[in-house]
């Protein structure tokens, strides 16, 4: 169901509250809020399929610019904010983003992108001024009365392939109105969650990663309580939990490794007691981890398995996994089929591509026909892969061998090499490069970064720490690797495939 049914049956209810600040929306404030928005969007020419751009940190204003584009017929792409401008500026480019809307807390970035982006036709700010935007706050006080037609909108997210630039994820717009019976995946993930209206949700991950962004809409939709986080803290968590009454959470494994770093005694004080499911996907969780907390809080963990394409869902419960140890479980959301480099269907027990089928084509990649077509099963489209690897069990239970080609998950973000080896490929120092993640006991994963000198150079400390300089001034942060190590030449076959397992070995 769309938010405003539970405006008008519980209109003082906190559809949102800031775990930090304690600011809160009511579900009144976000049916009314997201109801202006939608007005205002449509008079500035937005139409149903036009796209929304959203560069936000987590605040309640960010589930107000959703629901307002999926009350319109709008497709929304909340970016990244640890992007680097250039990158931010691709994202919001490629979409074809008419407004974009920036919060204040990321003035820098947002007005580092504007002479990035100038087929943007409208740019606002929530908060305090930004040069070259407008107010948001007046746009939404001058809106007129609300539209009369409501076509739901969708998210468009962007996600990294392994040539390194990132593809929005477009899925067709259902043919539905907001105040028809809703989308199917809120209500799958309502009863698979057990979402309701008496449901607190914690959401401690940035609200621009797809799963954060959707599981709120999917807790709105049910007609729930969002308690966001403006940053994860493992502590903060543990008080949000107890202030809160949160029901049910969310997280990577590396929030639950942070969890267990706390002291013995703090975590024996924590009140979580009303807590009855926690949720954990995004990236490998460590058995050990996952026992860990199974030991702590109780059989509630849930591991699902799905991707910012939403072609498939799996889901396992703490009792399944204690039997299927290491399985993502079996599927919600579409027929899982493994099949061979050949598209061959394989038979339970082997390894082979991760393909989900569904009754129609989920979702394509905008402005790439060729990654889309490459994604789908070459005799059947509508079964699609996002390229992971694994097998099913003769229960019917998934299991991953491998992630995308080289793909790294690093605290629940992907990091793709390739990227981040385009960059060094012409720095004057080097000959050759391959970027791999090697295990970390806190992230999940850390990238290193493999390097072949050029002749004549001479790999040391020093050239190690400039290579990783060049790299940060040029791409986000987040995607630097933590290491450089020297090697005389690169492992590639005759056709310069790069031969990863012989690096993976070096990490053994």
């Amino acid at each position: 169901m769309y938010p405003g049914t539970f405006a008008a049956t519980t209109p003082d209810k906190p559809a949102v509250i800031m775990a930090g600040s304690g600011e809160t929306l009511t579900y009144r404030d976000l049916d009314d809020r997201s109801a202006r928005l939608a007005r205002a969007l449509h008079d500035l020419g937005l139409r149903p399929g036009d796209v929304l751009a959203m560069l936000s940190d987590n605040r309640p204003e960010a589930l107000v610019m959703y629901w307002a584009a999926l009350r319109s017929g709008l497709y929304i792409t909340a970016i990244n904010h640890h992007l680097s401008a250039e990158e931010v500026a691709y994202i919001v480019d490629d979409s074809d983003a008419g407004v974009l809307i920036a919060v204040d807390g990321l003035a820098d970035l947002a007005a580092a992108i504007v002479p990035l982006t100038p087929r943007v036709r409208h740019r606002f700010v929530v908060g305090d001024p930004i040069e070259g935007h407008a107010s948001y706050e007046a746009l939404v006080a001058g809106a007129g009365e609300r539209l009369v037609d409501q076509p739901r909108g969708a998210d468009m997210l962007y996600s990294s392939g392994t040539t390194g630039r990132p593809k929005g994820i477009r899925a067709a717009l259902m043919p539905l109105q907001v105040d028809e019976p809703g989308d199917p995946v809120y209500a799958l993930l309502g009863m698979a969650f057990q979402m309701g209206p008496d449901t607190v949700y914690l959401s401690a991950a940035p609200i621009y990663h797809a799963a954060p962004l959707r599981w709120c809409g999917s807790v709105h939709a049910n007609g729930g309580t969002v308690v966001m986080m403006e940053r994860f803290d493992a502590e903060a968590a543990l008080d949000a939990i107890a202030a809160h009454g949160v029901t049910l959470l969310q997280m990577v494994p590396t929030m639950f490794v942070r969890l267990l770093h706390l002291p013995e005694e703090r975590r024996a004080a924590a009140d979580v007691d009303t807590l009855r499911m926690a949720v954990h996907a995004a990236a490998p969780c460590p058995p050990e981890v996952k026992q860990a907390m199974i030991d702590w809080w109780g059989p509630i963990l849930v591991e699902y398995y799905s991707s910012t394409e939403a072609n498939g869902l799996t889901m396992i419960g703490s009792a399944e996994w204690l039997e299927h140890r290491g399985s993502v479980g079996k599927a919600l959301l579409g027929v899982i089929r493994i099949c061979d480099d050949d598209g061959t269907e394989l038979p339970a027990g082997e390894i082979g591509t991760v393909y989900f089928e569904r009754d129609a084509v989920p979702f394509a990649y905008h402005k790439d026909e060729g990654k889309t077509a490459a994604a789908q099963h070459p005799a059947h489209p509508t079964w699609t892969t996002v390229g992971d690897i694994g097998f099913v069990d003769a229960d019917g239970y998934l299991y991953l061998t491998d992630r995308k080609a080289f793909m790294i998950i690093s605290g629940g973000v992907n990091i793709y090499p390739q990227e981040i080896e385009n960059v060094l490929a012409l720095h004057p120092a080097i000959e050759d490069v391959a970027v791999i993640g090697v295990p970390d006991a806190e992230m999940g994963q850390r990238v290193r970064a493999y390097v072949q000198p050029r002749a004549g150079v001479v790999g040391t400390p020093e050239l190690a720490e400039e290579i990783r300089g060049y790299v940060r001034e040029r791409i986000a942060g987040f995607k630097v690797p933590r290491e450089v190590e020297f090697l005389e030449a690169i492992p590639r076959t005759p056709t310069g495939k790069l031969v990863k397992r012989r690096l993976e070995a070096l990490t053994a």
